[in-house]
């Protein structure tokens, strides 16, 4: 195990199981979570998304959700270093848990399991993070429309060639998908990720954000990432 530091000193607990990565932080920017906002991670693993949003400035009412014991006691480290409390850590099924605020959240966010098939991971763990073995995109849908508000918000990232399945997962349960955003190394590559914004209870017509790209031409950190991890690039003279 050990930690990192996010650019406001919160750290995040990790180890070889459970651990974040780059889509990760692209979500939890893509939320734009403002400050008092009641709002709840879906498969929180370590935490890094609530845990980004609080070292942002973010201090409403926030349930992370988790399945597995080993990644919420990370969370619960980092929270019990960081002396943070409007963040609960929830030790559940997504695809069950229910809690009293249901239908009172502004934001459900959710990094899913990408892969419907093929070759899992003999880790089990690692096999649920990436397949759909235990929660698919339709039961992160249902679980978001029983606790939003009319007009909250979901988040989610995919892979591109799961984009017709979001899409239908949100509006076979009144979310309304307003908001997109493709993810690409560089101008000239196809994206490797999209994130996604749904609306509950909302009309159509979706707005088609600008590409984010991840890198430059030497393919060093572009400038967008490099904000989203909080640095700036250090001029030469």
């Amino acid at each position: 195990m050990h930690t990192e530091r996010l650019v406001n000193g919160t750290a995040v607990f990790v180890d070889g199981a459970y651990r974040f990565g780059q889509d990760a932080m692209l979500l939890s920017a893509f939320c734009k979570v403002r400050r008092a906002e009641r709002v709840c991670d879906l498969g929180t693993g370590c935490g890094i998304i609530p845990l980004r949003w609080h070292d942002r400035g973010h201090r409403g009412p926030c349930y992370a959700v988790e399945l597995q014991a080993g990644a919420l006691a990370l969370l619960q480290q980092a929270l019990a270093e960081g002396r943070i409390e409007h963040i609960v850590p929830v030790l559940g099924d997504l695809r069950s848990w229910r809690p009293r605020e249901a239908g009172l959240f502004d934001v459900v966010c959710c990094n899913p399991p990408y892969f419907t098939g093929g070759r899992q991971s003999p880790d089990p763990a690692r096999a649920d993070m990436r397949h759909e073995r235990t929660c698919t995109l339709a039961d992160v849908c249902h679980t978001a429309s029983a606790l939003l508000r009319d007009g909250g918000r979901l988040c989610v990232c995919q892979r591109p060639e799961r984009l017709a399945d979001a899409i239908a997962a949100m509006r076979a349960v009144r979310i309304e998908p307003k908001r997109l955003q493709f993810v690409a190394a560089r101008p000239d590559r196809e994206p490797v990720l999209f994130l996604l914004e749904g609306h509950k209870n909302r009309a159509p017509g979706m707005r088609v954000a600008p590409v984010f790209i991840t890198q430059r031409e030497d393919r060093s950190p572009s400038d967008e990432i490099l904000a989203v991890y909080g640095q700036t690039r250090e001029e030469k003279p």
